[in-house]
């Protein structure tokens, strides 16, 4: 049994090695909220990937720390614990706040594969050794700068190539991209940037080969996916959409996409991620997992959770130095010439984090103990 004697929150402030932008807007800082559990003198981390803004769902880092600390810590402190598994039944409560859950619920499987000194790879139920990463490219200045970003991420041995698009920057674009790489697998994400209105220009996006087009309608919508899917040759990929296994399952019946994005923070930890991706196997669908510009922290998780058997698609897991000019991990996530991770095979994550540089980052921090709230 575990007992969770400590949960701290922290704040740091990271930026980016270059910016990144989506249809949401561009970024070049990131405020992260960091979890750090403990329980009989061992530690793990946990990453909250809400945004600075509400933009991607309906959390951001403020909700996030604040239903961390004045509701969630506070339910997981002094209460003993099967493992990571055990987590979500008591947060049952609290609605919603996926991505804050995530963070803690994550640090709890990572301390679990600590104590039990396995990996946390294992401990998920992953098989894969190595797995296929794939690139997001954000919308660039100029097609120009598209262009070379692309041949430098192939160059690198990325195996999967995929666009951000909205309106203004897609049908033109993928006719650039194909016309210097036909044979490349290459996908597109809009990020719910499209109405049922342009519905006929994306069915002539069948021309490009896409793997995928990934969430181009409403971010909470099945009906009108289902439409569009019905429509097209290429498989919708549902990201936004898919909160839970019950998303997966109802989006899987109603044929409304043809391909999963996982999330770990999106539908609210290792246990929902491991629930979706089960039900997608079962009915043959497969799935990878995406990216919310991560630290190594919750880069470390993603790579352990995409090495369960029905991860079969190049993922958004790619090399630290992508975003940071320097993570708060160790050894950094590393991406070999053939696009592939190593999963690592040690105890927990198999990546160490860098105390000195969070403590250089942090700008805010808490300590949710058993007794009560001390604030630093």
């Amino acid at each position: 049994m575990l007992t969770i004697d400590a949960v701290h929150l922290r704040e740091i402030n990271l930026p980016l090695a270059q910016p990144f932008e989506t249809s949401f807007g561009r970024t070049t800082m990131r405020r992260i909220l960091l979890i750090e559990v403990e329980s009989d003198g061992l530690t793990a981390w946990g990453e909250c990937v809400a945004g600075e803004h509400p933009y991607f769902s309906e959390e951001s880092i403020d909700t996030a720390w604040l239903v961390t600390e004045r509701e969630l810590a506070p339910h997981l402190v002094g209460k003993e614990l099967v493992g990571g598994g055990s987590v979500p039944a008591l947060f049952h409560q609290v609605r919603g706040n996926r991505m804050a859950k995530a963070a803690l619920e994550n640090a709890v499987w990572d301390l679990d594969a600590q104590r039990k000194r396995t990996s946390l790879a294992s401990l998920l139920g992953g098989t894969r050794e190595t797995i296929a990463c794939g690139v997001s490219i954000g919308i660039q200045s100029s097609p120009e700068a598209l262009m070379d970003t692309i041949a430098k991420e192939i160059a690198a041995g990325y195996q999967r190539i995929k666009l951000k698009c909205k309106p203004g920057w897609d049908t033109k674009i993928f006719e650039q991209v194909r016309a210097r790489w036909p044979d490349i697998r290459l996908s597109c994400d809009a990020n719910s940037a499209y109405r049922v209105a342009d519905i006929e220009r994306i069915v002539e996006w069948d021309n490009f080969n896409l793997m995928m087009i990934e969430q181009p309608l409403w971010y909470d919508d099945f009906y009108f996916h289902s439409m569009l899917q019905k429509r097209l040759e290429t498989p919708v990929c549902l990201d936004e959409s898919i909160r839970n296994r019950r998303d997966a399952l109802a989006a899987i019946d109603m044929d409304s996409c043809r391909v999963i994005n996982i999330k770990v923070g999106r539908v609210g930890g290792f246990s929902e991620a491991i629930a979706v991706h089960n039900a997608a196997a079962e009915r043959g669908v497969p799935v990878w997992c995406g990216g919310m510009l991560e630290t190594g922290i919750g880069r470390a998780h993603n790579i352990a959770l995409s090495s369960l058997p029905n991860f079969a698609l190049p993922g958004d897991v790619s090399a630290s130095a992508r975003y940071w000019a320097e993570d708060i991990i160790e050894p950094e996530v590393m991406v070999t010439p053939q696009g592939e991770i190593i999963v690592p095979d040690g105890v927990g994550s198999g990546f160490a984090v860098r105390r000195d540089r969070i403590e250089q980052l942090t700008v805010r921090r808490a300590t949710v103990k058993a007794a009560a709230r001390v604030m630093a």
